[in-house]
């Protein structure tokens, strides 16, 4: 039987530090647009920041390592509480991760803030302290199934720890291939989690039957996504074959394309918060072919096309989800705001302009990273607007969490 936290005690919360989501997802979704502006005007030298790392290591590791990982650490910290029927951690505990995670973001684009080697130390503890704490309650029922997410989050910190050993380390470390694994990584946890929800997700949605899983077509999914993410990690250690690279990346796409046909992306097309969830896996699908073709065609430019990824299937996917999970949990109907079908539009339409047309059209490189952006902040600043004061309050339903 599910605990349930007392309600004069909720009360006293505020509402924001109530469940590891609210604060996660908004200051995710807020650093998503800051990020992606500082980095444009790094790019074109209208700012006087100086990141650690530099640019190019900052825009990678903070898309991956601020961005994508506090909505996986919002996500798993609420999710937890469903799979243990445990309370997740609120208050004191939640604002402890979240101020972990503000002091990097602010001092890794302010490396004096704090000082090089103690910015390092507070971004890498944040996701063992999220481990921790989502572990807690796994462990005292011993639903070890769900455990598998501990693990993945300290090989996220593996990733991490690589990525501050390519600046020590150059000669040893790529901070290109660092960061591909971690896209890889968040590939493979997007992939884990829309196998085990999306099916259910769509038969409710659609009043449709509930497509069954077929237990090797998940194996096989999201087995060639974790090879082709451990060949990346061990880069110092296994020299990268370009054509094993990318015929690992064709046959990942063609497991990952088998499985969303079975899924009938087509009968979603009347729920927003169905046909977005669908299309992005659409996007990894077409995102892991056309990397995996960039090494067998010089012509096309591999760091261009990984956005269809980053942007289309992980951009595309988080803001899915958390428009569904922030309604859910705030005690709402499943019906987001009607202008989120046009944020769910824009960040795709941003993933074709941005992977796409800087192949076609070298020569307006800068504008064509201007108008994807330009759709990126859109896409999650009507989230922000529509969903801040949902994530701000408490439950409709006068529920804890």
């Amino acid at each position: 039987m599910m605990q349930i936290t007392d309600l004069q005690k909720e009360q006293k919360v505020l509402p924001l530090l109530r469940l590891g989501f609210r604060p996660f997802f908004l200051f995710g979704a807020a650093f998503a647009v800051i990020a992606i502006f500082t980095w444009l005007l790094i790019i074109q030298g209208k700012s006087d920041l100086t990141p650690l790392g530099g640019g190019y290591w900052w825009h990678l590791h903070e898309m991956i390592f601020g961005f994508a990982t506090a909505i996986i650490a919002g996500f798993l910290l609420t999710a937890v509480q469903n799979w243990t029927g445990i309370p997740g951690i609120q208050n004191k505990s939640l604002l402890f991760l979240v101020v972990l995670w503000i002091l990097a973001r602010l001092s890794l684009i302010e490396p004096s803030f704090l000082g090089e080697n103690v910015t390092m130390l507070i971004d890498i503890a944040f996701l063992p302290a999220v481990a921790v704490f989502l572990g807690m309650p796994i462990v005292k029922i011993k639903q070890y199934r769900n455990l598998f997410f501990v693990p993945l989050l300290i090989l996220f910190t593996l990733v991490n720890i690589e990525f501050y050993l390519a600046l020590m380390s150059p000669e040893h470390f790529s901070i290109q291939l660092s960061g591909y694994a971690g896209v890889m990584l968040i590939t493979l946890l997007m992939s884990v989690m829309v196998g085990r929800v999306g099916p259910m997700f769509t038969a409710n949605g659609t009043q449709t039957k509930k497509v069954a899983n077929i237990a090797w077509l998940d194996k096989a999914t999201n087995g060639s996504l974790a090879i082709i993410t451990f060949y990346l990690i061990l880069h110092p250690l296994l020299p990268i074959n370009g054509q094993i690279l990318g015929s690992l990346f064709i046959i990942a796409a063609i497991f990952q394309a088998i499985r969303i046909v079975r899924w009938r992306p087509w009968i979603t097309i009347k729920v927003p918060l169905l046909w977005s969830l669908h299309l992005a896996v659409i996007f990894i699908v077409f995102g892991l072919f056309f990397v995996g073709l960039s090494y067998f065609l010089v012509e096309l430019s591999s760091s261009h096309l990984w956005h269809i990824l980053t942007i289309g299937g992980m951009g595309g996917l988080i803001l899915a989800m958390i428009s569904r999970v922030s309604l859910g949990h705030t005690g709402r109907p499943l019906q987001p705001p009607k202008t989120m079908s046009l944020a769910f539009i824009l960040i795709f339409i941003a993933a074709i302009i941005r992977s796409f047309l800087p192949l076609l059209f070298p020569e307006s490189i800068m504008s064509i990273y201007q108008a994807s952006a330009g759709l990126w902040y859109l896409s999650f600043g009507i989230f922000i607007f529509h969903y801040a004061p949902m994530l701000l309050k408490g439950r409709l339903d006068g529920r804890p969490g």
